[in-house]
């Protein structure tokens, strides 16, 4: 298995615990939850079942009675109801043998439909009978992030504080995807890695969909711009699955694509051209929740002007490219390879990577023990000019790392202006925001930096190879 081994071991924690385990795994569609479950236990259930997307509770209810007659119990009458279903489920794990019985309930939130009373026979079925005993491990995972915070880790009625094990499934890092090209034998360099990274974020299922012999930029015509493009659909699939109300999210996250640095929420509204929704601020936090944004403060502001940055790479590609396709080039990556828009983009995106692997960018720093908070920034200096910062890591230890990101196709070489304008945010940051911090240039770059008369502005370097270790 690829990764994942912190979550590993928290599994082997739960699976030789002499009492009873509640462990719930959450992550975003297809971050490979499932396939962590069923590759750890090898397939080894008491008990599985997975809940139907949009099912109705009489297809639910059915579904989980074919699941407890293939698990074992061979006469099982229709199920009227949740509280039976479980009532059935206790009587099978009695009979089991097994020193720990695992019990796994995939995708739990779709088996939780509206008046069907699941939540209450889940909450009895562990409060009144597993969890008194100390051989069920209990499993659940879930796409719906939001219904998996607030139904499950932040639940307030009988299931508050019940979870033993919590486990975030994240996104793979570029080590990881690494991983994974060379066990699946891919001809894919670091860059070429890097570039499949920047369109498809570390989701693991869409890492699987590349194949043997291509190059980056075949797949990527194949997998975006074919007449049977799989991932060109992906982003409504997504997105459906996971919010009732998807079309809200949407256009959140559409309008966030707009601004590289990010929005207030007071200047969101403004781009969606409303005045005040609640709306806007519960769908804010689900896609913070659910990892397609990130909310950071600037230092010496307040909370209400936290800034939501867009940082789901597979949403930033489809924006750009995707949205409203209409275009009859089956190959069009291959044929604007290296046109001035893919390199555009290329630039923004290595932006984000570099947010994905900030423990990277420390540890490249010698400050992986020092804490940091890592946020951007933008002001005006004292003539109204605007200046902004992508990334600042503002150290414990009286330092703040200012970073420069840069994706090129050789050595980057700091030019006049360039060493200006770094000069220049330096001193308009410093002044703004009143900091006695000693103020230390990185440059974040593919290939690093190449020695010129202006390089000694940058005081570290990082590479693109930095960001691949572990």
């Amino acid at each position: 298995m690829i990764g994942r081994q912190k979550e590993q071991i928290e599994l082997l924690r739960a699976l030789n615990s002499k009492q009873s385990e509640f462990v719930a795994l959450y992550g975003r569609r297809r971050i490979g939850k499932t396939f962590l479950v069923n590759e750890f236990f090898c397939g080894q259930f008491a008990f599985r079942a997975t809940g139907i997307e949009g099912g109705s509770k009489r297809e639910q209810l059915d579904l989980f009675r074919e699941e407890l007659r293939r698990h074992g119990l061979a006469k099982c009458r229709k199920l009227p109801s949740w509280i039976a279903a479980f009532a059935r489920l206790s009587e099978l794990l009695e009979a089991s043998d097994a020193t720990k019985k695992v019990v796994f309930f995939d995708e739990l939130p779709w088996f939780d439909t509206p008046c069907a009373g699941f939540l209450r026979a889940f909450e009895a079925f562990w409060n009144g009978w597993a969890s008194a005993r100390n051989d069920i491990l209990l499993v659940v995972c879930g796409s719906a992030t939001t219904w998996m915070l607030n139904k499950m880790l932040r639940a307030r009625g009988g299931l508050h504080n019940r979870v033993t094990v919590q486990l975030p499934i994240a996104p793979f890092t570029l080590k990881e995807c690494e991983e994974y090209v060379a066990s699946r034998n891919l001809a894919l360099d670091r860059r070429q890695i890097a570039e499949c990274y920047m369109a498809m974020g570390g989701v693991a299922y869409y890492w699987t969909l590349l194949r043997e012999g291509e190059s980056a930029a075949q797949s990527f015509d194949r997998l975006f711009f074919g007449d049977s493009a799989v991932m060109r659909d992906e982003f409504r699939r997504l997105f459906s699955s996971l919010f009732k109300m998807e079309r809200r999210h949407v256009d959140v996250v559409k309008a966030l694509g707009e601004k590289k640095s990010g929005m207030t929420r007071g200047e969101l509204l403004e781009a969606l051209g409303e005045k005040s929704n609640g709306d806007v601020s519960q769908c804010l936090t689900e896609l913070v929740e659910c990892g397609f944004l990130r909310r950071y403060s600037q230092p010496a502001k307040v909370k209400r002007d936290a800034i939501y940055q867009l940082v789901d790479n597979y949403t930033l590609f489809y924006f750009k490219f995707l949205d409203g396709w209409k275009g009859n080039d089956q190959q069009f990556w291959t044929h604007n390879y290296l046109s001035p828009r893919l390199n555009a983009w290329r630039g923004v995106s290595f932006e984000r990577i570099c947010f994905w692997h900030i423990p990277q960018i420390k540890a490249a720093l010698g400050i992986s023990g020092i804490g940091a908070d890592v946020y951007s920034w933008r002001g005006n200096d004292s003539d109204g000019h605007g200046a902004q910062i992508d990334m600042l890591i503002d150290r414990a230890d009286n330092t703040i790392s200012v970073c420069e990101m840069k994706y090129f196709q050789d050595e980057f070489e700091i030019t006049s202006e360039e060493a200006e304008m770094i000069r220049h945010r330096g001193v308009t940051f410093a002044n703004a925001t009143r900091s006695r911090k000693a103020i230390q240039n990185v440059l974040v770059s593919n290939y690093g930096m190449r020695s010129s008369k202006y390089s000694g502005i940058i005081h570290r370097v990082v590479t693109l190879d930095d960001l691949f270790k572990e």
